[in-house]
């Protein structure tokens, strides 16, 4: 098997504001596993609030080389418990994980859909994020969109702005990315209208000390997003959210997805398959499971300029999974 990987600027079509910061791009991780002529395709981005550092990957990719090389071809859960072993950071065994899934079921000549018996019948629609900015230029974006599904992100809490948002009998969630107090998540929990948005993702800063104080017996639709890591926390998440976000650099790819996945249905959690802006690579990584899911939030490659790759992709929020081996994933 033959490693390689290079990191690549993905410029954003617009700047993409979020209670964490303003961004003009991303940069990108993208790896690839090579065996029979084929090749499997991973990608991570450089998330700062993560702190995420492509060079510190890059550093660890040159340390293990070999030693991933060596690799003969097995089922990709043998794979993943060789990843294990080599205590690599979620976002880097997510790119591998993933880079092995598409290589092996291009061997194979097989999906990861059929792989794992995937019934990809029924499909939810994916939402596109609408960057913080005043409300009545959040509502113009959206009544501009062919797009049926929003995530519209908020940088601290707006009484009038939710008012607005929760009345506009539109497919609205909200993301604070942790802007929210305790007193505003008390506030929403006794807010009728609550109900009419779709979620409402990470209202307050990751942390026991925080989601404590949500109530997931209330009409809102609380959903984890930083607070939800592995399946290990969903015991102490169940009391408090509702909902679920699972990013596959989060939990470290496909694999442990996927147990994440039944695990969470055992619970009662609704789920949702999220994104981060990432170009085509890792949106058909994630589209994959969307079958699985309740919710998908696979807008990543749409909000990009200069995608990389072809494969699954995301229509005006409809899935539009490819039929090709593995994952599907083609450099453009």
């Amino acid at each position: 098997m033959i490693l390689h990987w290079q990191i690549v600027q993905l410029q954003l079509k617009e700047t993409f504001a979020i209670a964490y910061g303003n961004y003009t791009f991303r940069e990108a991780l993208i790896v690839s596993l090579q065996s029979h002529g084929e090749k499997g395709y991973g990608e991570c981005t450089a998330i700062d609030y993560y702190g995420i550092n492509l060079n510190d990957f890059q550093a660890i990719l040159n340390r293990l080389q070999s030693v991933i090389e060596k690799q003969s071809i097995v089922h990709p859960a043998e794979f993943y418990t060789f990843l294990l072993t080599l205590e690599l950071p979620s976002f880097l065994r997510s790119a591998l994980d993933c880079a092995y899934w598409d290589l092996f079921g291009k061997l194979e000549r097989r999906g990861f859909l059929a792989l794992n018996q995937v019934d990809f019948q029924q499909l939810p629609e994916s939402s596109i994020t609408i960057s913080v900015d005043s409300i009545d230029k959040q509502l113009q974006k959206i009544a501009q969109s062919d797009w049926r599904y929003f995530k519209v992100k908020c940088n601290h809490f707006n009484e009038s702005d939710i008012r607005k948002l929760s009345e506009s009998n539109l497919n609205i969630a909200l993301d604070s990315n942790g802007s929210f107090t305790a007193q505003d998540c008390l506030w929403l929990e006794n807010y009728p209208e609550v109900a009419n948005f779709t979620y409402l993702e990470q209202p307050m800063k990751k942390g026991a000390e925080q989601y404590s104080n949500l109530h997931s017996d209330t009409l809102a639709n609380w959903m984890a997003d930083e607070d939800c890591q592995s399946s290990a926390d969903f015991e102490k998440l169940l009391p408090h959210y509702k909902s679920i976000n699972i990013k596959l650099v989060k939990c470290g790819g496909l694999t442990p997805a996927l147990a994440m996945i039944a695990e969470a249905r055992k619970l009662g959690f609704k789920i949702m398959i999220g994104c981060m802006t990432e170009s085509t690579i890792g949106i058909s990584a994630g589209a994959v499971l969307a079958p699985l899911c309740d919710y998908a939030d696979l807008d990543g490659a749409n909000l990009i300029a200069n995608d990389i790759a072809k494969g699954s992709h995301i229509v005006n929020g409809n899935i539009q999974l490819t039929e090709n081996p593995g994952l599907g994933i083609k450099i453009i």
